[in-house]
């Protein structure tokens, strides 16, 4: 039999093959610890082991690498039995192991290269096991794959989570892209819905560290369900067959897997649509989703809860929108010295104002869009702004207060901003921009034509028409709260009900729990 890393098998009876009797080193051993190779001092020759009539055994192999043959010779030579049958190749390998420990057990060098080789020898310096491994471990994994469909390296690490629990071990390689200490269960997956005016979103996560998740799917369309709406009050039958069609997308991804819970909501479009009801059970006969329509209220709570971990320690107050296609959320957030765990339990005052981008593209045209248009629209959100009834936000230092915008006019500003090649959210969400780089990017975008805005990466053809009506309403918001920095956050509902559920479940807690006794 061959030796697994190649090259010529050695003689049965070789150097190595025995144990020397007369306690003397061996020659080749001496030759290496002097530094220098046993060829130069006897090139072309073999050397005669044990007594006269026994084979001559090479200096080296083809390549040349004496301290590799020694090592084969060591596990090697005992690959046929005492009654001349061959043995499994289980046994032979335990064969030389015992082996080489009997014959050179006391040798420091031998010591060391079993060390430095332990982690590329399957059965050395562990128990040995039955040539025919159990296959059960194999089922088992396949059963939770089909149960659970999540990537691959979280299934492997999964199944393996699980048999060390049972084993009373801890598997310290379970960690795909989270930090040690980070324990998610395959079992707790959460989904978020968010059926807009102009969009279809869903997420589904798994909880990790305290306060944050990981996104296992996703999916984002355009569908315009709000399209014609603020002329006709009800919904298109075109505007509802797209949201139906994106519909079915996530109904497939969500059957796909198996949830532990999850909240599918629908807003402004749905709330003011005479048909919306009607529309919401067509959605139900089609694609077996049933969406909640959630009020205005709710809605901004769920904006300001997808955006918490944006909030610094040190900031004391905040002004949180969200332009949305047929509404915007306004939260005015005063945090003091205590700090709740949740973010939106310090919303003093909010409101919803109702128009978006769909809505005020649509009375003032988003195609064409020239600066005295777009003041215009800026003075029509102002008006609406008048009617809120909010305290003036004191600053007292620099790094108090700022804004926070969610929405697809501020991400998209970001992204025009850094001039990436394709909209990279990686790179958007959390990045601040002053007050003058705000300024900066609505005036850049106003004096593109709807050719040049279609033709930005950033923004595309879907949103060319949208986008200025997006920027007249956040001029607004600044001109009504003056701030020298906003962040840029491409988060929110989807986030805000993940993040609610997997609090309400308590399952940062339980994960916590597990860990402190992991830690015992």
């Amino acid at each position: 039999m061959e030796d697994p890393e190649g090259g010529a098998k050695p003689q049965l009876d070789g150097a190595s093959a025995a144990g020397r009797k007369d306690g003397k080193k061996s020659r080749r051993r001496k030759g290496k610890r002097g530094g220098q190779s046993r060829n130069a001092a006897h090139p072309a020759s073999h050397e005669h082991s044990g007594g006269a009539g026994q084979p001559a055994r090479p200096m080296e192999d083809a390549a040349g690498n004496p301290a590799r043959k020694r090592k084969r010779r060591r596990r090697g030579g005992h690959g046929v039995a005492q009654n001349g049958s061959p043995q499994p190749p289980v046994m032979e390998q335990a064969a030389a192991a015992e082996h080489a420990a009997r014959s050179d057990g006391d040798s420091a060098p031998s010591r060391r290269n079993r060390r430095k080789h332990r982690g590329k020898r399957g059965l050395q310096g562990r128990p040995l096991t039955s040539a025919k491994p159990s296959s059960a471990p194999q089922q088992e994994s396949r059963v939770e794959e089909a149960r659970i469909s999540v990537p691959r390296e979280t299934q492997n690490g999964a199944a393996a989570n699980r048999k060390g629990r049972q084993d009373g071990q801890i598997n310290p390689g379970f960690q795909g892209d989270r930090q040690a200490g980070d324990h998610a269960w395959p079992e707790e997956l959460y989904a978020a819905l968010d059926l807009g005016t102009n969009n279809c979103r869903l997420l589904i996560a798994q909880p990790t560290r305290p306060g944050q998740f990981r996104v296992v799917d996703a999916f984002s369309r355009i569908v315009r369900l709000g399209e014609g709406l603020a002329a006709s009050g009800r919904l298109s039958d075109e505007a509802m067959e797209r949201a139906i069609e994106a519909l079915r997308v996530c109904a497939s991804k969500l059957r796909n897997r198996e949830i532990r819970r999850m909240r599918l909501i629908a807003t402004e479009a749905c709330r003011q649509a005479v048909n919306g009801e009607e529309f919401l059970s067509r959605v139900v006969a089609e694609t077996g989703l049933t969406l909640e329509i959630i009020d205005r209220e709710t809605e901004a709570r769920l904006a300001v809860s997808g955006c918490s971990s944006l909030v610094g320690r040190e900031t004391r107050s905040v002004v949180l929108f969200d332009i949305g296609g047929g509404s915007s959320e306004i939260a005015v957030i005063r945090i003091g010295d205590n700090r709740f765990s949740r973010l939106a339990n310090h919303i003093t005052h909010w409101t919803s104002l109702p128009v978006g981008v769909v809505t005020l593209s649509e009375r003032h045209g988003g195609h064409d869009v020239t600066p005295e248009a777009f003041e215009g629209m800026v003075r029509e959100v102002e008006g609406m702004l008048g009617g809120f009834d909010c305290p003036e936000i004191e600053v007292a230092q620099t790094g108090d207060f700022h804004l926070i915008g969610t929405s697809g006019t501020v991400t998209t500003l970001a992204g025009v901003h850094l001039d990436l090649p394709r909209y990279d959210r990686r790179k958007v969400d959390g990045i601040w921009l002053s007050d003058d780089e705000v300024s900066a990017m609505q005036a850049k975008l106003l004096s593109w034509d709807f050719e040049s805005r279609a033709a930005n990466p950033c923004i595309g053809p879907d949103r060319a028409d949208l986008v200025l009506a997006g920027c007249a309403i956040l001029e607004a918001i600044r001109r009504r709260w003056p701030s020298p920095r906003m962040r840029v956050a491409d988060r929110g509902l989807r986030e805000g009900l993940l993040t609610d559920m997997m609090a309400d479940d308590g399952v940062w807690r339980r994960h916590r729990n597990r860990r402190g006794q992991r830690a015992r």
